[in-house]
């Protein structure tokens, strides 16, 4: 009894939490800092997922033709 509320909590913005072990990179000397977050990975696949989907675009077309060409009069 008689003591005193606790006070106030102070909070920090979230920051980064510190690196884990095996994980720290050095760059050299001198080397520009810069933080690119696209990975190069990213744009490959969707290459190859347009070349899919129009490849899959012309085999549906080409069927259609054939249905087409060769329905029953």
């Amino acid at each position: 009894m008689g003591r005193h509320p606790p006070q106030p909590r102070q909070h920090r913005p979230p920051r980064r939490p510190p690196p884990r072990p095996g994980v720290q990179h050095q760059s050299p000397p001198g080397a520009a800092v810069t933080d690119r977050r696209k990975d190069p990975h990213d744009e490959r696949h969707m290459w190859w997922w347009l070349g899919y989907f129009l490849f899959g675009i012309h085999i549906v077309a080409f069927v259609m033709i054939y249905a087409v060409k060769h329905a029953p009069k």
